[in-house]
């Protein structure tokens, strides 16, 4: 039995019709995108044309006409470094020893004046002549000391060190992680209060120290930078208490002389 085939369209004839162009897509935002380009561009053109046929506007006069300067003059024996560059002369370019705070009414002042990097290396130093070679090496300028005791029972050194250039002094102001050795401190110590916290910390000994045959002492320690100048406040206490708003104060007047 033949089957009936379904009806189907003609290939060729489906062939030969015309089929429908497809737009392509993003062609009319890239016309946009030309068009508005271009406006913009044009309209600074003419701007820039149209202003550089005007007359320029005249600015309003200044207030002061004139700056009065006086006049060079050739240096004679009263010409000194801080006359030369008097208008870039900073508080740490005078007398170092001047920024030390006042010493307390009625304490014992047992030095105050300049301190050599050899006296401050003995002085501070386990080993002096590897103190001196990294003070040195670091390229410390000046260094300025106070101490005096008061009470009867309260000690205090005050160092303010200079350097050439302040990663010197940023590199001692970060130099102190030792100070949570029981040795010393015993702990991490704080930021110290004022201060902004990359610029400066406060240690307060956890216990007392005490030498063979001396009494037990406890002590603080404030260290601070600010420019090239590193200031080094410690603090002992002859018995097991210490002030720890007495160390605060101190050095936050310390910190402002600076």
């Amino acid at each position: 039995m033949e089957h009936e085939r379904p009806d189907r369209p003609d290939t060729e004839a489906a062939a030969g019709a015309p089929r429908a162009r497809r737009r392509r897509r993003g062609r009319t935002t890239l016309l946009i995108a030309t068009a508005l380009v271009l406006g913009v561009l044009a309209g600074t053109v003419t701007g820039y044309a149209v202003q550089y046929h005007r007359a320029p506007t005249p600015l309003p006069p200044l207030a002061q006409q004139s700056i009065d300067t006086p006049a060079p003059v050739a240096a004679n024996a009263d010409t000194s470094l801080r006359s030369i560059n008097a208008n870039r002369w900073g508080k740490a370019e005078d007398d170092l020893t001047r920024l030390l705070v006042e010493t307390p009414a009625g304490a014992d002042v047992q030095y105050s004046g300049p301190e050599s990097p050899d006296e401050y290396a003995a002085d501070y130093y386990k080993d002096p002549d590897v103190g001196i070679d990294n003070l040195l090496r670091e390229g410390v300028r000046r260094i300025a000391t106070l101490r005096w005791r008061e009470h009867g029972r309260t000690s205090v050194t005050i160092r303010l060190v200079q350097y050439r250039q302040r990663t010197g002094a940023a590199g001692f102001q970060r130099g102190h992680g030792y100070m949570a050795d029981p040795a010393h401190a015993g702990n991490a110590g704080e930021d110290l209060p004022g201060v902004p916290a990359d610029f400066g910390h406060l240690w307060v000994d956890s216990k007392a120290h005490q030498e063979p045959g001396a009494v037990p002492t406890r002590g603080a320690r404030a260290i601070a930078r600010r420019g090239d100048v590193v200031m080094d406040v410690k603090y002992w206490n002859d018995g097991t208490d210490i002030d720890e708003d007495a160390v605060v104060e101190l050095a936050k007047r310390q910190w402002e002389r600076l």
